[in-house]
C-alpha cells in the first residue's frame, strides 16, 4: 500500500461513501484484485499477529485515502470492494462513535431479524463497543472466516440503517434536513448491507476474487 500520507485524513460521517479513486478504470481495477488478493491469501497464510495489527490500524496512521486509491473504484461484489467497504466503515464508526452508537441501539429496538446476534457488538453497546466491534470485524477478515466477517459487517449496517430510518422518522416533522440526512444514510448503509451479503455469498462459493 501507498506511504504518501504521512498523517491520517480526517474523514467526516457526511463523507461517508464519497471518495473516490484513480483516474483510470482498467488500471484500478487490475491493482485492486491483484493487490487485494495477494494482501488477504498472504495474510491468512501467515497470520502473523503484528501484520495483522498493522493492517487494522492502517488507515489510522495513514488515512483512508491510502485505502481508497487502491480499492475504491472496485466492483462492490468483488474482494477489493468487500475490503474497501469493510475499511470504510471502520472509518464511519472511528469518525462518530458516540452518534453511530446511537443509531445502532435504535435499531436494536427496532430490529425484527438476527441481524444484532449476527452483528455480535457487546451490549449495551456504547462507543467503546462499537468501536471495538470495528476492529474485530476487520480484524476476522485476515484471522477468521471471511464469510463470517462480511456477515457480521452487513448485520451491524443494517442494524445501524434501521436505527437512522427510525430516527429520521422521528425528526420529520420537527428537522427535516435533519430526517432527509439519515434517510440519506439508512440507504448507503443498506446498500453496503446488500453488497457485502452478496460477497460473502460468493466468498462460500469461491467467486470473490
Amino acid at each position: 500500500m501507498t506511504e504518501r500520507h504521512s498523517k491520517p485524513v480526517k474523514f467526516a460521517g457526511y463523507q461517508f461513501d464519497a471518495i473516490q479513486g484513480g483516474q483510470d478504470p482498467a488500471a484500478v481495477s487490475r491493482l485492486a484484485h491483484e493487490s487485494a488478493a495477494a494482501l488477504v491469501n498472504r495474510v491468512r497464510e501467515e497470520r502473523d499477529p503484528e501484520v495483522v495489527d498493522r493492517l487494522v490500524s492502517f488507515t489510522d496512521e495513514h488515512g483512508i485515502d491510502a485505502v481508497a486509491e487502491l480499492w475504491s473504484r472496485a466492483t462492490p461484489r468483488s474482494l477489493p470492494g468487500a475490503l474497501w467497504r469493510i475499511y470504510l466503515l471502520r472509518a464511519m464508526i472511528r469518525s462518530d462513535p458516540r452518534g453511530i452508537s446511537l443509531f445502532y441501539q435504535r435499531g436494536l429496538g427496532v430490529a425484527r431479524t438476527i441481524d444484532p446476534v449476527v452483528a455480535g457488538a457487546a451490549e449495551p453497546a456504547g462507543p467503546d463497543e462499537v468501536l471495538a466491534l470495528a476492529d474485530l470485524i476487520l480484524r476476522g477478515v485476515f484471522t477468521g472466516d471471511l464469510a463470517v466477517a462480511l456477515d457480521r459487517a452487513a448485520a451491524f449496517c443494517r442494524v445501524v440503517a434501521a436505527g437512522c430510518t427510525s430516527l429520521a422518522d422521528d425528526a420529520d416533522v420537527a428537522e427535516p434536513l435533519r430526517a432527509t440526512d439519515l434517510t440519506t444514510r439508512a440507504a448507503r448503509l443498506s446498500t453496503f448491507a446488500a453488497d457485502l451479503s452478496a460477497s460473502s455469498k460468493l466468498w462460500h462459493e469461491g467467486g470473490l476474487d
